[in-house]
């Protein structure tokens, strides 16, 4: 074979180009004629567009009784409209490209909706058919209810949602509606019917309470338009804005073991009620918990994972409950759950608990590295323009804010206050959000093994419940 023959010839090596900056995209916000706000954002090349509804309608705004209503309603929407039978109305998604789900929590009801920009506006006719006359069957209602009875269970046996469960009881007071199940319980599910959901559905939604998100390449789109024929022609009275009660909750330092007779593992779930999102702590709070516990190389993986042995990991985070701006006196009135969560082995229970509170005692004492620091920056700044590459992650953040009363350019400027705080402003508040003495401790496994071990630590009163 000659040389000629073996001889490779290779293209130049791309050159990477100038590193453009970035920000979370800003919205434009305006608001149809029936009152419904919209929150638009343009983003090339994003051909799927996603649609976000916030419906005011509050899981603490359920009658007494029928906690899980808001979750039937949602779940609801689209089984059926004055156009289409629930069947039809799937077959015209399908047909469309499009997937909508809905789902309640504490602050709202979301309406989620995803579609190929090419079909969009019959899709928005078809999420405003759903909104704006939901035919609420009473054999699809029945259908609802025997499916969310039939999670129930599963969800009983489930040990992370079994420890949710304990902790919302345990620290909220027991007329609260944080201290009960979401999506409800047996005994008040079993009560919702089509009547009580069109119910809830005639009092909570309307227009003028509610706001769109829509996110995507709306190039060559007239979206004044497919609004205006779709979401605008939902028609509704105004309502009162509802009041906010403030949130409530005891920290008092204890321990709840759910018994699991047999539980080859502890499930750990720790946590108290801390600042929210208005508070200006929050971007230190978040710094400081990402170093404690928010990837594998955090300090509470370091020793309880790659040190000792004991789990396959422990996460820490704060997820914001409720969220609202500060009312007239100056009261705060949202909440985010500060916790800490993992499972152990059944057997290393109190050594892995041991450590873990002499993690939170070291850092109090010696702090936070300018190492932890800056790959926490580095991880929640740097990665943020891949986070936010679907349209569907910028709507429902977008969403969120709305939800939880914040300006359009929060994620924006939270970004770059993250940037800015300092190693000590993240220790000063990552000690506070987990103060080894006013932290709630829920451990689902087996009591007969692990119930003395966790006594002999210390760390608040423990008591024992049935699984």
């Amino acid at each position: 074979m000659s040389d000629a023959a073996t001889t490779m010839t290779f293209h130049p090596q791309p050159q990477a180009g100038a590193a453009k900056p970035w920000a979370f995209p800003a919205p434009e916000r305006t608001e149809l004629s029936n009152g419904l706000t919209v929150l638009r954002c343009h983003r090339p090349g994003q051909q799927v567009v996603a649609v976000e509804i916030n419906l005011a309608a509050p899981l603490d705004a359920e009658p007494a009784g029928l906690d899980g209503i808001a979750t039937i309603m949602a779940r609801a929407l689209s089984e059926g409209t004055d156009k289409h039978t629930a069947e039809e109305f799937a077959a015209e998604l399908e047909r469309c490209g499009a997937t909508l789900d809905a789902h309640a929590d504490h602050p709202a009801v979301r309406v989620s909706l995803e579609v190929p920009v090419s079909r969009l506006p019959k899709a928005l006719g078809l999420l405003a058919d759903a909104l704006r006359a939901p035919a609420f069957p009473e054999g699809e209602v029945e259908r609802l209810v025997r499916n969310r009875l039939d999670e129930i269970p599963h969800e009983l046996a489930n040990p992370a949602r079994r420890a949710s469960m304990a902790l919302s009881k345990e620290l909220f007071p027991a007329e609260s509606r944080m201290s009960r199940p979401r999506q409800g319980t047996q005994e008040t599910v079993e009560g919702i019917d089509a009547a009580a959901v069109r119910a809830f559905y005639e009092t909570h939604v309307r227009p003028s309470t509610s706001t769109a998100v829509v996110v995507g390449d709306l190039t060559g789109v007239d979206l004044d338009k497919a609004l205006a024929e779709t979401l605008g022609a939902w028609t509704g009275g105004a309502a009162e804005p509802r009041p906010m009660q403030p949130i409530t909750a005891d920290d008092t330092g204890r321990v709840i073991i759910v018994d699991r007779p047999g539980a080859v593992q502890t499930q750990l779930l720790i946590a108290r009620i801390g600042a929210d999102r208005h508070d200006r702590v929050w971007p230190a709070q978040v710094l400081g918990t990402y170093c404690l516990g928010g990837t594998l190389t955090s300090r509470l993986d370091r020793v309880l994972r790659e040190e000792k042995g004991y789990t396959y990991g422990v996460r820490a985070f704060g997820q914001v409950l409720r969220s609202a701006a500060p009312d007239a006196s100056g009261g705060a009135t949202g909440a985010a759950l500060l916790a800490i969560s993992g499972s152990v082995a059944t057997e290393v229970t109190g050594p892995a608990l041991e450590d873990l509170w002499k993690v939170l005692g070291t850092l109090k004492e010696e702090g936070l590295t300018d190492a932890e620091r800056d790959v926490a920056v580095q991880n929640l700044v740097g990665v943020a323009p891949l986070k936010y590459e679907t349209a569907a992650a910028v709507a429902g953040t977008l969403a969120d804010q709305v939800e939880q009363h914040l300006p359009d350019d929060f994620q924006a400027q939270l970004y770059a206050r993250l940037a800015e705080t300092g190693t000590v402003e993240a220790t000063a508040a990552v000690v506070s959000a987990f103060p080894t003495d006013r932290l709630v401790t829920v451990l689902v496994g087996d009591a007969a093994q692990i119930e003395e071990p966790v006594k002999a630590l210390g760390i608040g009163e423990v008591r024992v419940i049935q699984g």
